[in-house]
């Protein structure tokens, strides 16, 4: 794994998780963040440079002072019903920004490029177990802009840049060690806040939606601890210098190609936390598909890639984390 390696948003949940897997692989990690969602306790492993991958000037100093060889690109805001009212804003941020990035690597002549996507890219799913030949068929802003990252990415490959596009299925979990877990401002993630609920910290879990057409009314999501993702990134870094000079991209689904509805994961939190997790029902989110589930054959076969935490892990991992912050 040649150093050092770029990390941005590496502040965030996440983000911090690869930079301690790099740091773990013997690899400093440059944390490239604004600190506007993410958390400077987070950076534990290397040093941070708080800026914007927007501001050109900003970007070009630090490629210039570092000289990264890896660029790890998970900087991007993640809301989906928020995207929904303010489509602009995250176009503009997710997408428009990340152009001024991949240009500096494409000029720097980064050897590897690996980018946090998202399931969402495929819309409505035609089959059961999403596969990275589906179509790409965004419905919503969120989902929009990271399929336009890619697109961009895929162009930067006739300039030569190697680049792999990881297309997230839900991250949950935390650090096993305690030192690092998920902490968004606000808390829009099914577990922290159904843990929250059951553990007292909110009045109750609002579940976004009961009439979708699966088989109990809620949404069907794959859950993937952060711990197996941030292996992942590594993974994927080390398979694209393997691929010779030329430019390419490749995308990779990360999940677990198994399903949980919301009411399932309720339930199981409910379970592991010791108590029910109080709960109503509200309205469908917008820009929510009923059911997004990963075929991951292709990161198994590739990338060597097989997540080793299912969801209790997951659950159990964020529990821990949770109860920890109350103290």
């Amino acid at each position: 794994m040649p150093g050092p390696v770029l990390v941005t948003g590496g502040a965030g949940y996440i983000g911090s998780h690869v930079c301690k897997a790099l740091a773990e692989a013997g690899v400093e990690p440059i944390c490239l963040d604004t600190l506007e969602k993410g958390h400077d306790w987070a950076v534990r492993w290397g040093p941070l440079e708080r800026g914007d991958i927007g501001d050109g000037r900003f970007v070009e100093d630090v490629f210039v002072r570092h000289k990264p060889r890896v660029v790890i690109h998970l900087a991007g805001y993640i809301e989906v019903g928020e995207s929904v009212s303010q489509p602009q804003r995250y176009l503009h941020n997710n997408a428009g920004k990340s152009h001024v990035l991949i240009g500096a690597a494409v000029r720097h002549s980064v050897e590897a490029f690996v980018f946090s996507s998202t399931c969402a890219v495929y819309g409505l799913p035609q089959t059961d177990a999403l596969e990275e030949s589906h179509r790409l068929a965004p419905i919503n802003p969120y989902a929009s802009s990271k399929a336009s990252v890619e697109r961009a990415l895929a162009a930067a490959a006739w300039r030569g840049l190697r680049a792999a596009s990881l297309r997230y299925f839900n991250a949950s979990g935390a650090d096993a060690s305690g030192l690092i877990g998920e902490a968004h401002n606000p808390e829009t993630h099914l577990i922290p806040l159904a843990i929250d609920a059951a553990l007292g910290l909110r009045p109750c879990l609002v579940v976004h939606g009961s009439d979708y057409p699966t088989e109990d009314g809620s949404c069907v999501r794959d859950y993937v601890h952060v711990t197996d993702l941030a292996d992942a990134h590594l993974r994927a870094v080390r398979w694209l210098l393997l691929q010779g000079k030329s430019g390419r991209h490749d995308a990779f689904n990360l999940g677990s190609g198994i399903g949980y509805s919301v009411k399932q994961v309720v339930d199981c939190v409910g379970k592991l936390a010791g108590q029910p997790v109080p709960h109503v029902f509200g309205a469908r989110r917008p820009g929510d598909s009923p059911r997004l589930v990963g075929a991951i054959s292709k990161a198994q076969e590739q990338l060597g890639w097989i997540p080793q935490r299912g969801l209790e892990t997951q659950i159990e991992d964020a529990l821990r984390w949770r109860r920890a912050l109350m103290r």
